[in-house]
């Protein structure tokens, strides 16, 4: 259990510290509150903010198809927009998933699968998964699907060679996230697997019926759109898109990393596991610039959507501005999070992620 106490490089901002076990239950109590207050929905802001994403979105695909032939270069340069724009829909994607973009189930659900056509993310398959990652979060009797997998120091001491090998390929950030990302969004939610990882300590697996829906739908679906457009406009259609996904997936993956995987990042095993404490203290603020954070759609605001799920994107900036308490709890700066792809595993001992140079 940890208190909240000022960091050493910046007395203003908040870190893990022990000194006292009501103290931050206190304060966790009260951001939870405060976080609720903020959960409520708000339609008019939902559907300009599906309105000011997908028309900018299909706007700047078609000016990346128009500059195809003429100026590929142009497209070349309109991909990264176009990606962060993806990442965006996403995130509106991950919250209808979390029934918090809409009031409506029916509406969040089709806003969500529509969207999973531009994203080739399994809505329903996504949607099972990330709650299991914030059902667990923090909780290492709770590892597997929906999250980054990550072992303490102890768990990989007892692997075998083998496993140890493969927990470093993972764990390496060229491989996880400049190939594992595209490969996962590409090629792993086109299958409908529920192993874990070989290496995983928890071998929990879930059912496969709304999987195989999930994803074998999505297949379909895409195989028509995306075979139906490149009929009708071309097969370079698909060779301007695809480099848009993997941006995406590069993008997202890096967010996703970044949103957990922090030095004092909070784990606990589950007779001492809190849920709302492991949610705040174990979710990191990642302090974007303002069109960064606008292309992202608030999702660096980590710690507030674990503490709250129901917090729409278009909410988390207001919260976030009305507590001074989450302005400084767990903040990374983009040059903070480029020191962080070195951590790889859970010390116990010291309650913190640590690279395997330390063990």
């Amino acid at each position: 259990m940890f208190d909240f106490v000022a960091s050493q490089d910046d007395p203003d901002e908040y870190r893990a510290g022990d000194e006292s076990i009501d103290a931050v239950k206190h304060k966790v109590e009260l951001m939870t509150k405060h976080c609720r207050a903020y959960s409520l929905p708000h339609a008019r802001k939902a559907v300009i903010q599906l309105a000011n994403t997908l028309i900018p979105f299909f706007a700047v695909l078609g000016a990346m198809l128009a500059f195809y032939d003429k100026a590929y270069w142009l497209t070349l340069v309109l991909t990264p927009l176009a990606a962060g724009l993806l990442v965006r829909l996403f995130i509106i994607q991950h919250d209808c998933g979390h029934g918090s973009f809409l009031k409506g189930r029916k509406w969040n659900n089709r806003i969500g699968r529509f969207l999973s056509i531009l994203t080739w993310t399994p809505y329903d398959l996504w949607r099972k998964t990330h709650n299991l990652h914030h059902a667990g979060s923090g909780n290492l009797d709770a590892r597997g699907y929906g999250a980054i997998e990550t072992l303490t120091v102890e768990e990989y001491k007892n692997l075998s060679k083998y496993h140890k090998i493969m927990y470093r390929l993972y764990r390496n950030p060229v491989v996880m996230l400049v190939f594992g990302t595209p490969l996962f969004i590409l090629l792993a939610q086109r299958i409908p697997v529920t192993k874990p990882f070989p290496f995983s300590p928890c071998k929990k697996e879930i059912t496969t019926t709304n999987i195989w829906k999930s994803v074998v739908g999505l297949n379909l679906v895409l195989l028509v759109i995306y075979g139906a457009a490149a009929y009708i406009i071309g097969i370079h259609l698909l060779i301007i898109y695809m480099p848009v996904v993997v941006c995406t997936a590069w993008i997202g993956g890096w967010l996703f990393y970044i949103q957990h995987q922090f030095e004092d990042a909070h784990w606990d095993y589950a007779h001492e596991w809190s849920y709302h404490e492991a949610a705040v203290l174990g979710s990191s603020y990642y302090d974007l610039p303002a069109p960064l954070q606008w292309l992202t759609g608030n999702i660096g605001l980590h710690h507030i959507h674990h503490l709250n799920a129901k917090v729409p994107n278009y909410h988390l900036q207001e919260c976030l501005d009305a507590s001074s308490d989450l302005k400084t709890l767990n903040r990374i700066t983009f040059r903070e999070s480029l020191k962080l792809t070195k951590l790889a595993l859970w010390d116990e001992q010291q309650r913190k992620m640590v690279p395997f140079s330390k063990i």
